[in-house]
């Protein structure tokens, strides 16, 4: 127990500095009493969201294999193979659920290991809410990379 413990608070750190330090090299903006690992970028583009975003556990080409996946009690999804996985139909609805959270069929097997994206992805800028933007073009990004 007290390994599992210390493997999860190790990972939430070094989650935690991969995204600060992922944010200083993007550019992002901080709101008040916003957790250092919480920072949104300024960019909608569904590239950039990923690397900022998920990179650090599903790995840059998007496996599964991040440098922060050995960390995790469970491997993270290949999201290379949603589609074929879907009888060859990228499950685009599926997919927005699950980054923002609105996928309450994970609740019931207990909490999940993935952030849930949508409230950071819904911070207003300038008075527009980007959230859906971004939510639309990390999607869109999802599907660019299916097999």
């Amino acid at each position: 127990m007290k390994t599992q413990v210390g493997l999860r608070l190790r990972a939430e750190w070094v989650l935690g500095v991969f995204l600060l330090l992922s944010g200083v090299a993007l550019g992002q903006t901080k709101s008040p009493g916003q957790k250092e690992y919480e920072r949104l970028i300024y960019s909608v583009k569904g590239p950039d969201l990923f690397r900022a975003h998920c990179a650090a556990c599903h790995g840059s080409d998007g496996k599964g294999g991040g440098p922060v996946a050995p960390t995790l009690k469970t491997k993270p999804a290949d999201l290379t193979v949603l589609a074929r996985n879907n009888r060859g139909v990228f499950p685009r609805e599926i997919v927005r659920k699950i980054i923002s959270g609105d996928d309450t069929s994970l609740l019931a097997h207990g909490s999940r290991e993935m952030p849930i994206w949508g409230p950071i992805f819904h911070q207003i800028e300038e008075d527009q809410d980007f959230g859906n933007v971004r939510l639309q073009n990390l999607s869109k990004y999802l599907e660019s990379i299916q097999e």
